[in-house]
């Protein structure tokens, strides 16, 4: 049976890490995503990230590329973009995840190749969009988490403000990004027109301060940094330390609140006025977690982990990522995956997390320019003269 997206192709001229993730996905999906690289810096930058980098492969470009084709092309040179053209003609999407005033320039939106291909999609995500005083910005996703309140309300009261360990803007607005490429391809497709879509970063980031972001423009709120991984208001919902490690403890309903009062066998708290409910524990909440502190603090994580489990309160052990990959959920829902690539040989990789019925096998990132004479005769159909003449051109790189 055809993969879901095996219908769609991708046109992506993307590097480092939140576009190529997006598009990832959909190749794992089944679309055809062919990887424009500028073969006059090298390709995407993400192939030359240490500590696992070789020639022009790395492990942190397998992480965001796996299943897509690459072809180099210069799209400044007119012999290249002739040939971008030509591939825009017989493609759903084209995608960019650039500085926001860069579509414009190279002439990658709607009303530049309509007259192509008027079913196409072009997808911009950039930092700040491609409009508003920003639009010209680089960004990076530690710039929009300091930027949209994020590192605000990461780390503990005594510490600087935080970035999430994890480029959670990024991976977001990659995710943001797919979702969106699809909506507009299923509208192209409907009405017979395409369109311009215009995301960014910023506004990602901004809409994942959720509830954070309603109460601070309804009422006024101001969030804190709090000790422990503490939730802003719902208590207990944080990290303990016991007696050989922390683990995580979440209490987000009145009955994990009464089980965790069984399994701590400290009935009475249940019971306290202190403690009654969500508005009284918060109220509380130095009192509270004073008393769950010295209780955690008795017995090793395993054993709690094990005792909160068997009474239905969601808990964890604090994992590292070593830690976490050995866990055995891991294993038996075969969430690592792994393939063999010509330069870094052995590679292991966690599994889409789209599941495998609807994802594609696995497969290798492409090395740079490693697909430029197929997906130009396949696709745009060159002939392999033409082929060579672009190739001596320079429309690759410098031949």
């Amino acid at each position: 049976m055809a993969l879901p997206l095996a219908d769609v192709r991708v046109i992506a001229l993307e590097q480092f890490g939140a576009g190529p993730w997006g598009t990832m996905q959909l190749a794992d999906l089944g679309a055809e995503v062919i990887k424009i690289e500028d073969p006059t810096v090298g390709g995407d930058v993400a192939r030359y990230v240490p500590p696992f980098a070789q020639e022009q492969s790395s492990l942190f470009f397998e992480s965001f590329n796996r299943n897509k084709r690459s072809i180099a092309l210069d799209l400044r040179h007119p012999d290249g973009r002739a040939a971008f053209e030509r591939l825009v003609a017989r493609a759903d999407a084209v995608f960019s995840n650039l500085r926001g005033d860069q579509p414009a320039k190279l002439r990658i939106r709607y009303e530049d190749l309509a007259e192509i291909n008027p079913r196409l999609v072009c997808v911009s995500l950039s930092g700040f969009g491609t409009s508003g005083p920003r639009a010209a910005q680089g960004a990076y996703d530690t710039t929009i988490q300091a930027l949209a309140g994020w590192m605000s309300v990461t780390g503990g009261p005594a510490e600087p403000p935080t970035k999430s360990g994890l480029s959670l803007v990024d991976y977001s607005a990659g995710y943001v990004a797919a979702i969106a490429l699809l909506a507009g391809i299923w509208q192209a497709r409907r009405d017979g027109r395409g369109c311009d879509v215009d995301l960014s970063l910023f506004e990602t980031a901004l809409a994942l301060l959720t509830y954070m972001g309603t109460w601070t423009a309804s009422r006024g709120w101001r969030a804190q940094r709090l000790s422990d991984s503490s939730h802003q208001t719902v208590v207990p919902f944080q990290t303990f330390r016991a007696a050989d490690g922390w683990l995580a403890v979440a209490c987000a309903k009145e009955s994990l609140w009464r089980a965790l009062c069984d399994a701590l066998e400290r009935p009475e708290l249940a019971v306290d006025p202190r403690f009654a409910d969500l508005t009284a524990r918060n109220a509380n909440r130095d009192a509270l977690v004073a008393l769950l502190a010295e209780a955690f603090g008795e017995r090793p994580v395993a054993e709690w982990v094990a005792l909160l489990e068997r009474h239905g309160v969601p808990s964890a052990s604090v994992n590292d990522i070593e830690g976490a990959l050995a866990d055995g959920q891991v294993q038996a829902r075969g969430a690592l995956v792994g393939y063999e690539h010509p330069t870094l040989g052995a590679v292991r990789t966690v599994a889409s997390a789209l599941g495998e019925t609807l994802t594609a096998e696995p497969g290798r990132g492409p090395l740079l320019g490693e697909h430029t004479r197929e997906v130009l005769a396949e696709v745009a159909g060159f002939s392999h003269e033409e082929i060579d003449a672009l190739e001596r051109a320079g429309a690759f790189g410098a031949p």
